[in-house]
């Protein structure tokens, strides 16, 4: 795991008016509920309005996202966590969600924070979950991303 080059954190972030969705599939309950608990704290600090959306897995969130995106969100956390298994189902369902999110918020051109792990072990994602003892907290800084990006298209559209 590798933090280096990450930035500060120390985000002043003030979203009133922004409504943002949480969108999170069900695999792998404990880290998923920690990434949640984590994009919760960081949009109430950012004081958006917050939804959230559960989905059955990784491969879901970029349909639902699209969805919610088009419902009215101004931007969607897309929080998911894949573990290297066996066979190549690890590879197409990363793929599938990565690129799927990616072109969600391209055609919508609105902001999708990025809360998909991709792992080797429990461990890993355990250590990114936000929860104590936890060395990084990814669901937070998903959440920040959306917001920051949203209040970035906010500025250039003049809104």
């Amino acid at each position: 795991m590798s933090g280096a080059g990450a930035p500060s954190r120390d985000l002043d972030l003030d979203g009133t008016g922004l409504s943002i969705t949480i969108v999170a599939g069900t695999w792998h309950e404990e880290i998923t509920n920690g990434l949640i608990e984590g994009a919760r704290r960081a949009l109430t600090a950012a004081n958006v309005t917050v939804t959230e959306v559960r989905v059955a897995g990784s491969f879901e969130l970029p349909v639902v996202s699209k969805a919610a995106l088009e419902a009215g969100a101004d931007a969607v956390v897309a929080l998911g966590v894949i573990i290297r298994g066996g066979t190549p189902h690890f590879e197409y369902v990363s793929d599938a969600a990565t690129s799927g999110l990616t072109q969600v918020s391209i055609l919508t051109g609105k902001p999708v924070g990025f809360g998909v792990l991709t792992l080797d072990d429990e461990k890993q994602g355990l250590d990114r979950a936000g929860l104590p003892g936890s060395k990084e907290d990814k669901g937070a800084e998903a959440a920040e991303a959306a917001v920051a990006t949203a209040l970035t298209l906010r500025a250039i559209h003049g809104a």
